[in-house]
């Protein structure tokens, strides 16, 4: 989905698959959002770009783009793996925004390879999340499910953690085990994971396993972007999470276990 000053852009077909819409340029700075709900975008975003140029040449164009499509391939380590986070940040840097704006970016690759980035604050979403859930520090605590989440939030909440060591297959991205760092409670305790990104699930469904092993009461969920396939894994309907919450950065679905706290769309 993408919208030119909070207008959306509605794309047509032609009978060859090429797309048609139309675009009002306003006056003034100009200001995409643009929510990821597929690679098709790219090329509407490359065509409303160059539009807006040809009209006003002297336009300065600003991008908000809460998911950062092919966040998850920020690396590679074999010769036949394609390093689509580059490609792609180097297409959206062809197109010369003023600003990129973006939420919670899955590394800071992200930050290095997209010119004129700026990451806007998502913390206060998560502090949000505590108060829904009436989260207490003498009693609960937080889980960071690997070293880079711990490492991202260890220092941004005055609560006690948890933190995850997962063992992962690099080529198929199975989970093949996860351990718990850190001092359990003695007593009883709910627990919020707080993590950037969820697909299916399945790192949040082996932590809130092994959580409940631990003596854990309710657990809560928050990741700033979830796609639309947690609803083909187990975890939701697994009865281990009370309740998801997320943005609707990349979520388009509706489910009574998710709950949407900031919306983009």
């Amino acid at each position: 989905m993408i919208k030119i000053n909070d207008k959306k852009i509605d794309t047509a077909y032609f009978p060859d698959g090429t797309s048609s819409f139309r675009a009002d340029i306003p006056d003034g700075e100009i200001s995409l959002t643009w929510c990821f709900d597929g690679n098709e975008e790219m090329i509407t975003l490359f065509y409303l770009v160059n539009h807006i140029r040809r009209i006003r040449k002297d336009a300065k164009i600003s991008l908000v783009m809460p998911y950062i499509p092919n966040a998850r391939m920020d690396r590679v380590k074999n010769a036949d793996e394609v390093f689509t986070l580059k490609y792609f940040s180097q297409f959206l840097n062809s197109l010369d925004f003023e600003t990129v704006k973006v939420y919670d970016p899955h590394s800071n690759v992200s930050e290095a390879l997209i010119n004129s980035v700026v990451i806007m604050p998502h913390i206060p979403f998560i502090e949000e999340v505590m108060d829904r859930i009436d989260f207490r520090k003498e009693n609960d605590v937080l889980f960071y499910p690997d070293a880079g989440c711990a490492k991202k939030y260890e220092n941004a909440f005055c609560f006690p953690y948890l933190k995850g060591d997962k063992k992962r297959d690099w080529r198929t991205g199975k989970i093949e085990g996860l351990e718990l760092i850190g001092n359990i409670p003695s007593e009883s305790y709910n627990v919020l994971i707080i993590d950037d990104i969820c697909s299916r699930g399945g790192t949040f469904l082996h932590s809130a396993k092994k959580l409940k092993e631990c003596g854990a009461g309710d657990i809560y969920l928050y990741v700033t972007h979830c796609e639309n396939t947690i609803l083909d894994g187990e975890l939701i309907n697994s009865g281990l999470i009370k309740k998801i919450f997320t943005t609707d950065s990349i979520y388009t679905s509706e489910n009574e276990n998710i709950e949407i706290i900031r919306t983009f769309r």
